[in-house]
Parts: structure tokens; sequence; C-alpha cells
């Protein structure tokens, strides 16, 4: 699987090359704007194509899967901690049905050791991230860890196997694609390298 992370500023263009990587094969498509307010949520949501919104997973303001057709809302690291803890009562007034729940994790040892079930995590950094300089790569290699696991940090279509080798079950990009010269051909390439070993 590979899961896109949204540039943390917008882009020029933005919402027509995510058009493009959708048709050309992307399913989870991570909406992470820091500086966003719930309402320029609801505004770039608007924009998306409603067909593609169950490729769309929320980073903050998880209620907005109560107001559209989404894929699934993520945990960062310190909200999944400060909730997860009492998630009947984080979740009762979420529409959750038929949805994803992910989180983010930094220690392999967290991510085993967390005992509620995520549909997937995302454990970073993996290799040196590209979109943040000096977030240095640790390889972690979590091949002993029987959950889905996505790894992250300075994904390419270089060290796409390496990701396989240390047990990962898909990638999480961010720079990679954004920081590229022509985003939907890097995408492109990564899913293309995917499928051809048989992934997804």
């Amino acid at each position: 699987m590979i899961v896109v992370i949204a540039p943390e500023n917008d882009i020029p263009n933005e919402i027509e090359m995510l058009h493009q990587l959708f048709q050309a094969g992307l399913q989870y498509y991570h909406l992470r704007k820091p500086s966003k307010t719930y309402e320029q949520y609801v505004n770039y949501l608007n924009q998306i194509d409603k067909k593609y919104h169950n490729r769309v997973v929320v980073h903050h303001f998880h209620e907005l899967v109560n107001a559209f057709e989404l894929k699934g809302i993520h945990f960062q690291e310190q909200k999944r901690r400060d909730h997860i803890d009492n998630p009947g009562q984080y979740f009762k007034n979420l529409n959750m049905f038929g949805k994803t729940i992910s989180a983010s994790f930094h220690e392999p040892e967290e991510l085993e050791n967390c005992y509620f079930e995520f549909d997937y995590h995302l454990l970073s950094p993996v290799f040196s991230s590209i979109s943040k300089p000096g977030y240095e790569g640790r390889k972690f290699d979590v091949n002993h860890i029987d959950k889905t696991i996505v790894g992250m940090g300075g994904v390419t279509a270089k060290n796409l196997s390496e990701f396989e080798q240390l047990g990962f079950k898909g990638v999480g990009v961010l720079g990679g694609i954004w920081q590229s010269e022509n985003p939907v051909e890097s995408f492109k390439n990564l899913y293309q390298l995917k499928h051809s070993n048989g992934n997804q």
C-alpha cells in the first residue's frame, strides 16, 4: 500500500495534481494541514471530487467523517496518547462505520505494545526524511511485529525494496512526491514498482 501525505502548506495546482494521483491509483491520501481551520478543511474537501472522498483520511477535525464520506481518521502521536485510553468516549460522536483508524508512531516498541487495534500504523523515520532536513533515518526492522506497518521517511523508488525487507507492508510518502519535479510521475513510478512486486 502507498500512503501519500498532503503537503503541509498548499502548493500551486495541488487539487488538480491530487485528482491525477487518484486517477493513477492512489487509495490512501492523508490530509494533514496543521495550519488550516475546520472551515478551511471543509473548503479543501469540497474542491475534491466526491467520488474520491472515500480515499481521504483526515489527521485533524475527526468530526469531518460525519459530514463527508471519508476513508477514515488518523491519530498523530500525541493525540493517540491523549485519547486512545478511552476510545469509547472519543468515538461516541463519530460515525466510524466502515472507516479506517490509523495512528503514527516513532518507536517500534510502543507500536508493538499498543493494545488498540488500528487498521494500520505509520512508523517513522525509517530513512532520512526528504521533507524534514536533519530528521535522520533509523532503519527500523519490524519483521517481528504482526501488525500492518507503513514505513515513512526518505521513501524513493530506489529504496522501496529495502522497506519490504525491513518488514513494512507499505510506504508513506510526502517529500518524495511533493518535492519531486513531477509529483504525479513520481507516484506512478512508486505505484508500478509496488505492484510489480505483487503488493497492493
